[in-house]
């Protein structure tokens, strides 16, 4: 099954610490030699990004910055035998900044990407 991890940053005191995305890499590295990494990445703020909505038969485009004080920072994808899995990488990556980066506050967000065994052919 695969996985997406959405990443983000509710609260940061201080610019992140020397080590801390060596740290990052390497867990990256390990998800990756056991096969269940299969795309990761950081992501620019929100003020490079838009934000598209249909609502009451419209479709409209907002670029950003968008006002939330909680700003996505990363992204992984991926291929785990469970839920369970994918939840245990995401926390090794947050336990990383809650060891490294003190005042740091996050979270994590794991979502099931569907699959074609979700969809089967019509009998």
């Amino acid at each position: 099954m695969r996985y997406l991890a959405l990443l983000r940053a509710t609260r940061t005191t201080t610019p992140p610490p020397p080590g801390l995305m060596e740290a990052i890499m390497q867990l990256g590295e390990e998800a990756t030699a056991a096969g269940a990494l299969l795309d990761q990445g950081g992501l620019a703020p929100s003020a490079e990004g838009a934000r598209m909505q249909v609502a009451t038969g419209k479709l409209s485009v907002t670029d950003g910055p968008f006002a939330e004080a909680k700003e996505t920072i990363s992204y992984a994808l991926y291929e785990v035998r469970s839920k369970e899995e994918a939840v245990e990488w995401v926390s090794r990556f947050l336990e990383l900044h809650r060891e490294m980066w003190p005042g740091w506050e996050g979270e994590g967000e794991v979502l099931r990407v569907f699959g074609p065994e979700d969809f089967p052919p019509p009998a």
